[in-house]
């Protein structure tokens, strides 16, 4: 009784701290702000990734498409986008499309969880290296076409992008309007600090229940060891487009945020480095355990912003080179790289890594302990 008290209470302070935390960064202007919601979108995005590559062990290179999914589809539903290339859809709504924010969340991760089984499909029987390859292919293909896709029926406006996108209306309260309060003024990118956090919380919660349900068990069968986890009756195959699946659902949602927060989007926002850089947030976090790709995220999609903040660099890089010039901005990717690879040398498991399970097993000379442990458990 007294533990789950101590639980509650740090819950609370903790959950107190983090709705105050971006009142205290409106002081230092809304740039930092903007910053922690960002972090929070990729918190959402990381652990997405996390079910694929740190749970059922599938490598993926294009988990950014689903991001590009829900991002689109947000643009599509929420602008005048298609109500201008499209003379009854502009009778019919002549200010534009503005699909409520609550509908357009469910569609969102709806739309991204098929294009998931879509690319778990073809490539079920493939691992490592071929694996990598077809879902780098996948990423680029959706830029692609998302890029093109401006003739000869304009729908995504092609590389100009989407612009002029609504942002969420709630409860008839517009999150990109101020909140007043006497003499203090709450900006409206607190407002969707705050909705992301509600919406990260969720997926931390829903992560939580996965990866101790049966399907979490399952997953870490196959990560283990796909042969012995099919041995012990685990569906390996509908387990792997589950987890692909689940995974772009996340990612559908975090796109949806993304859109309604930027009021733009564009095929440049869906790059290969982007899926590169969420597959490193977990990568270095620690592949397979929350906390350590919740860490992951929040450092590496904080680092490079609060490193264009330090004006000290080009003095310490004309005080260091002398007459040679440094690009700023190469001066600041130079040494969040090197700080990934610093990280990589001394933590090669990552910052936190998940708990080794099994090990008491596989000391005993039964094999991989892990694989077979876990294949039990999934099959129970």
């Amino acid at each position: 009784m007294q533990s789950k008290t101590i639980h509650l209470a740090a819950f609370l302070v903790a959950a107190a701290l983090l709705l105050a935390f971006p009142l205290g960064l409106q002081s230092l202007g809304d740039a930092w702000v903007r910053i922690a919601a960002f972090s929070l979108l990729y918190v959402m995005l990381a652990l997405g990734l996390n079910i694929v590559v740190g749970l059922a062990g599938l490598l993926d290179l294009g988990y950014i498409a689903f991001y590009a999914v829900g991002a689109y589809m947000f643009a599509l539903l929420s602008s005048t986008q298609l109500t201008d290339n499209f003379d009854t859809l502009g009778k019919l709504y002549p200010h534009g499309l503005d699909v409520a924010i609550w509908l357009v969340i469910p569609l969102g991760a709806g739309l991204a969880a098929l294009f998931g089984i879509l690319l778990g499909t073809p490539v079920l029987k493939l691992r490592g290296d071929y694996l990598a390859i077809v879902t780098l292919g996948f990423g680029e293909i959706i830029r692609i076409f998302l890029n093109n896709l401006n003739a000869p029926v304009d729908i995504t406006n092609g590389p100009q992008g989407v612009s002029g996108i609504h942002g969420v209306r709630m409860f008839g309260w517009d999150l990109n309007r101020n909140i007043q309060i006497g003499h203090y003024t709450i900006n409206s990118v607190t407002e969707y600090y705050w909705l992301f956090l509600v919406l990260a919380t969720l997926t931390v919660f829903i992560c939580y229940r996965l990866q101790d349900s049966r399907i979490g068990r399952a997953w870490m069968a196959m990560r283990e060891d796909e042969i012995a986890a099919k041995a012990m009756g685990v569906n390996t195959r509908n387990m792997k487009l589950l987890a692909f699946s689940m995974g772009a659902t996340f990612g559908g949602v975090a796109g949806v945020m993304f859109a309604a927060f930027q009021g733009f989007v564009s095929p440049e926002s869906f790059s290969l480095m982007e899926s590169v850089n969420v597959l490193a947030m977990v990568v270095i976090g620690g592949m397979g355990n929350i906390p350590g790709v919740i860490l992951g995220a929040i450092l590496l999609s904080v680092l490079p912003e609060a490193l264009r903040y330090l004006g000290f660099l080009s003095d310490w890089q004309q005080h260091v080179f002398h007459h040679v010039y440094i690009d700023s901005g190469i001066l600041r990717q130079l040494i969040y790289s090197l700080s990934m690879i610093l990280v990589m040398l001394l933590r090669p498991k990552g910052l936190w890594p998940a708990p080794e399970h099994g090990k008491a097993v596989a000391s005993l000379g039964i094999g991989n302990g892990s694989g077979r442990a876990a294949a039990g458990e999934a099959a129970r």
